[in-house]
């Protein structure tokens, strides 16, 4: 059957049919190399070659751990939260590629984003899916949540919905870069407001990239006080120590 008796004749690989006469008439070129990639962002050499982040590491903040159990920090001062995973280490390309969905607008990485992160945690279950949220003077400037379209992607996997209004960001804080941990700390001290219960429920926190940890843990702390029984917060990248 040919590509257009498929697209237009009712057969059920119509939608495969019709990425691939977009794939033939506009393709795509990766977004790093320019290499021809067909429909995906990226070519799959690129894909396959981006830097993962460095294994053992500790469960609690996704750091490098010598066998890993929980790091030495986690221990003294643990984070509200319960586990964090991340896929990538935040340093290029991963970091010019967040800052261009954060500041150039490509949204098409938000996509990518969120369906590769969905795969590590497919076996899991999560009550809720709770986007960190933007002030609404940030979302004003910026004019979208990078974490929010994160979760599009996230949840259409997952076949779940966002709850999207569940935690809001109460108060505007100062730019987070340069800060020491414990000054981040500060910074985000009651910075968030939560409007539900969450009695018994696990919430998967989901956010484009922790420093940290400062931001994710003051927000998961909110959560707790408001019932939330386990948190995982998931990351498409991770600061690593210099």
């Amino acid at each position: 059957m040919s590509i257009l008796a498929e697209m237009f004749g009712g057969s059920p690989t119509k939608n495969n049919a019709r990425q691939r006469l977009l794939d033939m008439v506009l393709p795509q070129d990766c977004l790093l190399c320019r290499a021809p990639s067909g429909s995906a962002l990226l070519c799959a050499d690129c894909a396959g070659e981006l830097p993962r982040l460095p294994q053992p590491a500790c469960p609690r903040c996704a750091l490098p751990s010598p066998q890993g159990e929980i790091c030495g920090r986690c221990q003294r001062h643990p984070p509200h939260f319960d586990r964090l995973i991340a896929l990538y280490p935040y340093r290029f390309p991963l970091d010019r590629m967040i800052q261009h969905l954060k500041y150039g607008h490509q949204l098409a990485l938000a996509t990518w984003f969120g369906q590769e992160i969905a795969h590590v945690c497919t076996n899991e279950s999560f009550d809720r899916i709770v986007p960190m949220p933007l002030h609404p003077s940030r979302m004003a400037e910026r004019g979208f949540n990078q974490a929010m379209e994160i979760c599009r992607p996230l949840a259409q996997v997952r076949n779940q919905s966002i709850d999207n209004a569940c935690c809001e960001r109460t108060r505007p804080t100062t730019p987070q870069e340069g800060l020491t941990l414990l000054e981040r700390r500060r910074n985000m001290k009651n910075a968030f407001a939560c409007n539900r219960d969450l009695s018994g429920q696990h919430v998967l926190l989901v956010d484009d990239v922790v420093t940290t940890g400062a931001s994710a843990s003051e927000c998961a702390r909110t959560l707790r006080l408001h019932g939330a029984a386990r948190i995982t917060v998931l990351a498409v990248a991770r600061t690593l120590p210099v």
